[in-house]
């Protein structure tokens, strides 16, 4: 038989007083006596009474909840990529600690009347306290629209702005300077460059911080050496395919995303060539697998943990609310160089 669920009526009627003081005692209010609320806590833990969420959001103003939304484009599966996954977790933790439930929502186009790309629409729908957008499309109206609205809320990746947002994402451009920095000092002067999509904030900062990089090494950028992909492993692969067709191939590949260095590394072991013999690749990330490729990946690591928990951060001071107006527009994490043997070749392994 299922439990049965203590109502505050119930709770009202066992403790001796009224629905009203239970309610007032169970959220704090100061004009009820400590005896009192002493006996309503102690029979509202001896029972498990969990108070309905909706009436509770009613007293409070808050729902501790905090929405999700997540793309990752029509052509992939959600929560597929494993830099989302390792956010995810830190976000997770940390706003849990903080007593916050997760909701993410399911698709950019619902039912139930939303319309399309209603960020705002559905937020307040589910009375979140605050929302944290990751992969959506920058630019998109029903983004800036959710940014100007007073609802708190932190981007990943997607620079954001409004009166009660900000945004936080890894140093992109470092990252491209470590990458070239590195294959430089490992002999490499026709150095190729497979980017991510343009439409994101990653794909064209990585893209940018790749072309300063290498035209301030003084090695000379060249077009015919970028080719794009969008971040998975198929796109890395058929990117490698072009670059290995020029008639003067690279030594070596930045790619943006470690799937797509994974990707590239198989067309390039695919034509009977070897890396880092014959072609070097850094990808970026470090997500999990990239210590175990073959060979492994030297990689440009994102401390993604961290930056879920500076995104929760982030999100926590907005939904204070003494803190309007005080946070920073954008937070922005500092990456590594983690080397392996795909640019190493048998060497043992640096960070720096």
């Amino acid at each position: 038989m299922p439990k049965h669920s203590v109502t505050i009526r119930e709770l009202a009627r066992l403790s001796g007083v009224s629905v009203g003081t239970v309610s007032r005692a169970l959220n704090g209010y100061p004009d009820v006596r400590d005896d009192t609320r002493e006996r309503i806590m102690r029979l509202a833990e001896e029972l498990d009474y969990t108070p309905q969420a909706a009436a509770r959001t009613l007293v409070t103003r808050r729902s501790h909840v905090v929405g999700i939304f997540l793309e990752t484009g029509a052509d992939h599966p959600h929560l597929q990529h494993p830099f989302f996954h390792q956010v995810l977790v830190g976000i997770k933790d940390r706003l849990g600690a903080a007593g916050f439930d997760l909701l993410l929502f399911a698709s950019a186009e619902p039912g139930n009347g939303y319309g399309t790309h209603s960020y705002l629409k559905r937020c307040n729908h589910h009375r979140v306290d605050g929302a944290v957008l990751m992969g959506v499309p920058a630019g998109d109206p029903e983004v800036e629209r959710l940014a100007r609205s007073s609802l708190p809320c932190v981007s990943v990746d997607v620079e954001f702005q409004g009166p009660h947002s900000s945004w936080v994402s890894s140093d992109n451009f470092q990252g491209a300077e470590l990458a070239v920095q590195h294959l430089k000092e490992c002999g490499h002067s026709r150095i190729a460059h497979i980017a991510g999509p343009l439409e994101t904030t990653p794909g064209r900062e990585r893209l940018t911080g790749f072309r300063r990089a290498i035209e301030g090494a003084g090695l000379g950028y060249s077009d015919e050496l970028v080719v794009y992909g969008d971040f998975y492993y198929d796109s890395g692969k058929a990117a490698m395919e072009k670059l290995l067709a020029l008639r003067e191939p690279p030594t070596a590949v930045y790619a943006a995303s470690d799937m797509m260095a994974m990707g590239a590394m198989r067309a390039i072991q695919a034509a009977g060539l070897a890396v880092p013999d014959d072609v070097a690749m850094v990808g970026f990330d470090d997500i999990d697998v990239a210590a175990m490729a073959h060979p492994p990946l030297t990689t440009i690591r994102q401390e993604k943990a961290q930056l879920g928990a500076l995104v929760a951060d982030a999100l926590l001071r907005q939904m204070d609310e003494g803190a309007n107006g005080q946070l920073e527009a954008s937070l922005i994490l500092p990456v590594t160089l983690v080397a392996r043997e795909s640019t190493l070749g048998d060497h043992r392994q640096l960070s720096t």
